[in-house]
């Protein structure tokens, strides 16, 4: 996350936007990006293939759930077990969640509480989010296990102007939701604090298809609380980041690939926090960050099944401990450091606890070098050492190439691993402790060109494999390494052009070839569309009146059949920084599924209000 140092700079040069023409140019503030390295870099600096969403482009449709919005850029599909509060997960470029890294302000947010360590996206919403950045490819040399798939980063807002500003939202719609928030940010000389309060509440629908003959409406409601801050104190900056979220929602059983609505009374309530303190400070001619982070979340599912009444409790912890250098030597930064992580799984079924503890050590380096005005490479190295299999080694090598004053070409090769989940080594029934990491590779090529401020188009090609897949088997009811390679391998085109003054089109194409060994099960079977295209339309209809429409078409599933789904919100400025829309979801009523037998929203309609101040 961007310094206190680093903001007032960036502060500085904004006041040239109110100088001549010449003069912004002279002063333009290139964009940064915080995943793509260990260090911040200029996007047009990074060979590694990564998407940002600003806070505009996050809010400007009201869809409440985020997964929903990240399905507009390319390479990214979503599954989802029913409504809001369902299990729902983040698929980049066809592989698994479980692969796919999770941070919120620097924490990692990945459960370690399940049978694989993944972040559910189903009780995430947009509400206080103002940046999220889609890193992929194999990232374990900067990010260590999981990152196999690559990055998501969600960020919250800080303001970057001395003063303080305020915004309430709030939405009504279909399904008797309600939802609304609150954010408040201010800002100092010496320091600066951001929080948002949000509140959710649903009667949804039933998880399980309706077309099933299920009825049974399964709700959802959630409260969060998110803060983030810095403070200058003398040569130091001190941050903090922190979230708190309680939510319970309904949910329907499922057994093997049937999913029914059961007895009504199943329940899924889960406590989550986060909290991460860093200081950034020079010192023997380095600049150094410290940070040191810690996770939990507590579950418990309840209800009735055929052996009669149950609660099963489950909590998850992780803690971190960081320490990272900086300086610049002649063209290039050196980047090096270490960290430790201590994770921790715990289960009661009702008939004794099982649980068990892992730590991973961790030091690494980056080599970021401009070998010319027009070309960037950067080189990482990363080596850990986890208590239950010992240490791995990984690297990245990722290079920018601007060929030309708008067009960038990149380049990124990587390795990653995913070390065995708690569960997956030592779960009483189901673990294996002979398990050893997934081994990948991962190798993507690139170009984009720019038409002007705002239009582009990028192509990149890519190419990921992983040996050793981890999968549940059925012969021996535990986890057993599968032999063989699984593949996927494709291209992702992205593009975004103002076709007259008030419209502009994008679009996001991305082609999947997914190939598995023989006796890969759940791990890899995401239903994810051999092709995929997302395409949205923005325009402004008057000088208080826009709308905007998404659409998302999914061919060539594993089993599922195609679908076609598209959303529309019109937003009407009501002046005095409030504004009024209508959004509709599912505008044809398309029938579908996520995920095989759970249903997914007909036509729906919210109507929401949201004013600054």
């Amino acid at each position: 996350m961007t310094s206190l140092r680093t903001t007032t700079a960036l502060a500085a040069l904004a006041a040239g936007l109110a100088a001549p023409a010449s003069a912004q140019d002279a002063f333009a503030i290139p964009e940064i990006v915080v995943s793509a390295n260990i260090g911040e870099t200029e996007a047009s600096r990074t060979g590694a293939s990564v998407s940002v969403l600003d806070a505009a482009e996050i809010e400007k449709t009201g869809e409440t759930r985020l997964i929903d919005i990240l399905t507009r850029l390319p390479g990214v599909a979503i599954t989802s077990n029913g409504p809001l509060g369902g299990v729902a997960g983040v698929t980049i470029r066809g592989v698994s969640r479980n692969y796919v890294k999770v941070l919120f302000d620097g924490i990692d947010i990945a459960d370690p509480s399940g049978p694989q360590v993944a972040y559910d996206f189903g009780r995430l919403t947009r509400f206080g989010l103002d940046r999220v950045e889609v890193l992929r490819g194999s990232q374990s040399a900067v990010y260590g296990s999981q990152a196999v798939a690559g990055v998501i980063s969600l960020g919250t807002a800080l303001p970057d102007t001395v003063g303080t500003e305020q915004r309430a939202a709030i939405e009504a719609g279909s399904y008797e939701t309600l939802s609304g928030s609150y954010s408040f940010g201010t800002r100092t000389e010496t320091g600066a604090l951001g929080l948002t309060l949000s509140h959710l509440r649903t009667e949804g629908f039933s998880a399980a298809n309706e077309d099933d003959g299920n009825t049974e409406a399964d709700g959802y409601e959630a409260t969060r609380l998110s803060v983030r801050g810095e403070a200058l104190a003398g040569d130091v900056t001190l941050t903090f980041a922190g979230f708190a979220e309680r939510s319970e929602g309904d949910y329907d059983e499922g057994f093997g690939s049937t999913v029914f609505d059961g007895t009504p009374d199943d329940v899924s309530e889960a406590t989550s926090r986060g909290l991460r303190l860093g200081a950034e400070f020079d010192a023997l001619g380095l600049s150094h960050e410290i940070a040191l982070s810690g996770f939990r979340i507590d579950r418990t599912l309840s209800g009735t099944n055929g052996f009669g009444a149950f609660e099963f409790d489950y909590v998850g912890e992780r803690d971190s401990l960081s320490w990272t250098a900086a300086r610049q030597i002649g063209a290039g930064r050196l980047s090096f450091g270490a960290d430790a992580t201590r994770e921790s799984y715990g289960n009661d079924f009702g008939f004794g606890a099982a649980g068990e503890e892992f730590t991973t050590t961790g030091i690494f380096a980056e080599y970021d070098v401009a070998l010319s005005d027009a070309l960037d490479v950067t080189a990482t190295l990363r080596h850990d050492d986890h208590s239950a299999f010992g240490g791995y080694l990984t690297g990245r090598l990722a290079a920018a190439w601007r060929a030309g004053p708008d067009t960038i070409v990149r380049f990124s090769a990587g390795t990653g691993f995913r070390a065995p989940s708690g569960y997956e080594l030592a779960d009483p029934f189901a673990g294996n402790p002979d398990l050893t990491p997934e081994e990948s590779r991962s190798v993507d090529l690139g170009i984009e060109h720019r038409f002007g401020a705002e239009g582009m188009i990028r192509a990149t090609l890519f190419d990921i494999e992983t040996d050793d897949l981890i999968d549940y088997s059925f012969a021996t009811f535990t986890y057993q390494q599968v032999p063989g390679t699984t593949k996927r391998r494709g291209l992702e085109l992205e593009a975004r052009q103002a076709v007259t003054p008030g419209l502009t089109l994008s679009g996001a194409y991305t082609y999947t070839d997914a190939e598995n060994p023989v006796g890969v099960g759940g791990a890899w079977s995401t239903e994810v569309g051999r092709h995929q295209l997302a395409l949205g339309l923005d325009a402004v209809l008057s000088d208080r009146l826009t709308a905007s429409i998404g659409l998302l078409h999914v061919v060539d599933r594993p089993t599922l059949p195609d679908y076609t789904v598209a959303n529309a919100t019109v937003t009407y400025d009501l002046g005095n920084a409030a504004e009024a829309y209508l959004r509709v979801e599912n505008l044809a009523d398309e029938d579908y599924e996520l995920v095989d037998g759970y249903g997914t929203s007909g036509r729906a309609f919210y109507v929401g209000l949201r004013k600054s101040f």
